[in-house]
């Protein structure tokens, strides 16, 4: 399969190889314990919910990593609609295999899952506007790369990876620096100096802050918890010179209003960090 740009297989393995070590330490001794080392059983991932699957590709992954004589039948896809009641996929294999990656399976993909289903939700809500719904940094620490794949799926867009990829001047940088004007021309003499190709956006507060930013010619301008009538006058002041982004305290309830300004980009920690885990279960069959 294709991954997002930032998902590499070798982070994925370090991923996976992590996680196994934290849950499995010195050995699942409840399955050693209660199940026979040649036992061979069927199992099913369970929907027991209704949104977007996600994580089925991860999934697999996992499991042939852990073991790769599972028999693996999938039976949904990443970004599938699905209801309550659904089979995700079925697993035929060693019993202990099965039990043993169970809640890391689990785990990921009711994160995924509820991601997903929480992005497509608010990329439906501003359909048939210009503006396109992106993610933020407001990750859970080393399941980042996780989340953001979630996302994807969802149908909604990924911002900057990390600190790495893309300049973002927020307003304790400006205000740090003294002003937009200092942090924008100090930045692009580090870019050219250290032979960097990276976008730059600012973050503004208010409309003279938006002019400044215009007049630092930078890639994007986010306009911080601008009330509606402000955002659409800075919408139009800006005509299209530079990018634009809405940001803080995006709901569902006023994502709808905020895409109607004009805006390029919303971008929302929530799709994220406020996504609640998708019901979903592995039980064996009988």
């Amino acid at each position: 399969m294709e991954f997002p740009k930032y998902i590499t297989e070798q982070k994925l393995q370090q991923f996976i190889r992590q996680a196994f070590l934290e849950d499995i330490g010195e050995g699942d001794h409840s399955t050693l314990a209660s199940v026979p080392y040649d036992a061979i059983q069927e199992a099913e991932l369970k929907v027991k919910d209704n949104g977007i699957i996600a994580g089925i590709e991860l999934a697999k992954i996992i499991l042939d990593t852990f073991d790769p004589d599972l028999e693996f039948i999938q039976i949904l896809n990443d970004g599938d609609q699905v209801k309550f009641g659904d089979i995700a996929f079925k697993l035929k294999g060693s019993a202990q295999s099965i039990l043993t990656c169970e809640r890391f399976v689990l785990n990921c993909m009711q994160r995924m899952s509820g991601i997903a289903t929480y992005a497509n939700e608010i990329v439906k809500l501003v359909d048939r506007t210009n503006a396109k719904i992106l993610d933020t940094r407001k990750t859970t620490p080393n399941f980042r790369m996780i989340e953001k794949w979630a996302v994807k799926i969802g149908g909604a867009e990924n911002h900057r990876f990390g600190l790495y990829d893309m300049v973002m001047l927020k307003d304790n940088h400006v205000d740090f620096c003294g002003n937009i004007t200092k942090a924008v021309e100090q930045t692009k003499k580090y870019l050219q100096t250290n032979k960097l190709d990276l976008k730059i956006e600012v973050e503004t507060r208010n409309l003279d802050e938006v002019k400044e930013a215009l007049d630092a010619n930078v890639d994007f301008i986010m306009l911080d918890n601008f009330d509606l009538v402000t955002m659409k006058e800075a919408v139009q002041s800006i005509n299209g010179l530079t990018k634009t982004e809405a940001s803080g305290g995006i709901t569902k309830e006023s994502v709808r209003a905020i895409a109607e300004t004009g805006v390029d980009f919303i971008s929302s920690g929530a799709i994220i960090h406020s996504a609640s885990n998708f019901d979903l279960s592995l039980k064996a069959i009988k």
